[in-house]
Formats: C-alpha cells, structure tokens, sequence
C-alpha cells in the first residue's frame, strides 16, 4: 500500500476510536492513535476520559519494545505540556517512534505547533494534515471553544413537514419515530449540556436525561424569566448524578424564586433573556458545548442572533396545520437574509428525515 494511502487508513482508523470516547472526554479533545509498521498495526488505543492517559500513551504502552522504529497515526497533534497526564511527546521520543501522522495543529495555547516541533527537533518525521476534514468535524466542538472560549451551540428541532411542533393545544408527543427520539439521546449524551425554555418545562415536562442511549447526562439547563417554575417538574429531580441550573433575572434569585437550584444570574435583553450572557457565563465555566432542544421562541432567537453553530432538524412525514411553528420570524425581509448552510445533509431516521447543517454566519 502507498505511503499516502496507508497514512489515510491509520487515521481514518484513529478516528474511529476516538470516536469511542463520545460525550467522556470533555474539556479534551477525542483523540485516537495507531501504532503501525511494515507489518501492520502494532497497537491502537484512544483517550477514554478527561484526566485518563492519552491516546498516545495507550498504544506506546501496549506496545512497549515493538514501539522503537515504528510510526504513529494519531487524529490530533501530540501534547508537550503538563496537565493531568504528561507530556505525549516526552513519551514518543522515550519510545523510539520514527515518524508521527497527524491530521491537525491542536489551538490550544500551549502546544499549537509545539508538540510537532519538539518532535521533529529530535528527528521524528512529521507528517501532517492528513484526513483534516473528518477531524476537523470530530473535534469541532473542542476547536470552536478553544478559539472563542464559548461553548458550541447546536440547535434540534422535531417538527412536522408543515414546520410545526405541537398541535394547537400544544400536544407534541410524539412528533418523531422511536428512532428519531433515540437519535435525540445520543446527542444529549454527547453535549456537556441540555438547555430547554420554561414553556418547554411547562408543556412537556422533560427529564431532558440520557435514556434511549448510552452516555452520561448532560448539565441541564433551563432559561426563564418567570419566578413561578415548580420545584416538582422533572427536570429538577435528580437522577444518576444529573444536575439541574436556572438560568434566570438577577432580581428573581435575589427574591429565592429557586432556591431549590443552582442558579445563574443572566442580563435581560429585548426579547427575553440575553443568550449572549448565557453562552458567556457557560463557557466561562468550562461548559463546551450545549444543546438547545427548543421550543420555537428560544430557537428563533438562537437563530435571530446568529448563535447557532450547528442545526439539526428532524422533520416527520406528516401535516399538523395550524398549530405551533418551529421558528417564528427571523426579521427576513428578503430570501438573500434568510438562514442559509455552508455545509450540510441528510438521513433517515425511522420514518423521519434528519436535516444536519451548518449555518452560514
């Protein structure tokens, strides 16, 4: 196999294993590595979970003597610094690897760069940008909060072909197939949080927890400018270690309006709470990614104020009428200001249609 093509095949393998950690590794990237000769594949291995060993080191350690001399395919570039584990790159040189493949510079502050030249100064080939695409998409939730410091908003919807996600009287359940909702677990499980408006608390009452899937819950979060949530919907009981904040008024957490919850005090804006002042206060508590399941008002207002990084649309095939719309106006006067994608697709979920895109900013 050429050079090239064998490179493409050990990442696109990394991937895939890094895969595996979906929803564990955060504040980390996901990263997988291969250990690879003329032979074939000596060891392949990837980062479980934040504060676990490296990618690298895993494979370096299955490996052992069979490591000198031999080449590493790895997603991400190796870290040089100390954090909870050490330095990956001390590692490699120890263990006699000749030549290291990555796909993409890690932004972050204290490698960006660092790791390949320190590798390359003692005479380890670097090899670079390969399958750049697919990791950029694995880990674009670790890059987007590495270069903004605000975590990466994803926006989902279900709602009918008409554009409706309830019926007049507000029944939504269930708009979407059985396998559309367990689409929906998974994401929840691999977003640090959930985030849901009162009204969606009030009509639904969501546990907004991992269930049809495997994974950790998510923080929850739940925005209101209301002080009369009751302490008894389900979002606020406790479940498997899940935790449960109020994004809400200053003026209603100086009044106890919950003070059965942890609480985050959040600006008023013209149209409700400030999302901005929500995405900042988040990412400045280590929050990367959330997940925003609705309703309408809250999603016309992510995507009235161009806060959406990543949309998910699942549309079922029926007809509702007049009922709830799943976005309500966005201010398009013209069709050159509506909400366009730079990149997207789609898939079957069960009997649904499953819109992924991203909007163009």
């Amino acid at each position: 196999m050429a050079g090239d093509r064998l490179y493409e095949v050990m990442i696109k393998k990394a991937i895939r294993l890094a895969r595996k950690a979906e929803g564990r590794t955060s504040p980390n990237p996901m990263v997988g590595a291969v250990l690879f000769n003329r032979d074939g594949v000596i060891a392949t291995g990837y980062h479980q979970q934040a504060g676990q060993p490296h990618a690298e080191i895993v494979v370096l350690r299955k490996a052992g003597r069979l490591s000198r001399g031999a080449s590493l395919a790895v997603n991400l570039e190796p870290c040089c610094h100390h954090g909870r584990t050490g330095p990956c790159t001390d590692a490699i040189i120890a263990a006699g690897v000749k030549k290291v493949i990555y796909s993409i510079e890690d932004p972050f502050h204290m490698v960006h760069g660092r790791g390949a030249r320190i590798l390359a100064a003692h005479g380890i080939k670097i090899i670079r940008g390969v399958g750049r695409d697919e990791a950029v998409r694995l880990n674009e939730v670790y890059l987007h909060y590495i270069a903004t410091g605000r975590p990466f908003v994803a926006l989902k919807l279900a709602q009918s072909l008409d554009g409706r996600i309830a019926t007049r009287t507000g029944q939504s359940r269930w708009i979407s197939s059985t396998e559309a909702l367990a689409f929906g677990h998974r994401l929840r499980a691999g977003y640090d949080a959930v985030a849901v408006g009162s009204g969606t608390v009030r009509v639904d009452n969501p546990k907004l927890t991992v269930r049809r899937a495997k994974g950790p819950n998510p923080l929850r979060i739940v925005l209101t400018a209301s002080p009369d949530l009751p302490a008894k919907m389900k979002v606020f009981a406790s479940e498997n270690g899940s935790r449960t904040v109020v994004a809400t008024t200053r003026k209603n957490i100086a009044d106890g309006a919950y003070s059965f919850a942890e609480t985050w005090p959040i600006r008023k804006g013209p149209d409700g709470l400030d999302l901005d002042d929500l995405l900042k206060q988040a990412g400045d508590k280590g929050v990367t990614s959330i997940l925003f399941e609705g309703g309408g008002r809250l999603a016309t207002a992510l995507l009235r104020r161009k806060l959406v990084n990543k949309l998910y649309f699942i549309v079922a095939p029926t007809i509702i009428g007049q009922g709830v719309a799943s976005v309500g106006d966005l201010g398009v006067t013209a069709l050159s200001e509506s909400v366009g994608f730079k990149d997207f697709g789609h898939r079957k979920l069960g009997t649904d249609i499953l819109f992924w895109g991203y909007p163009k900013r």
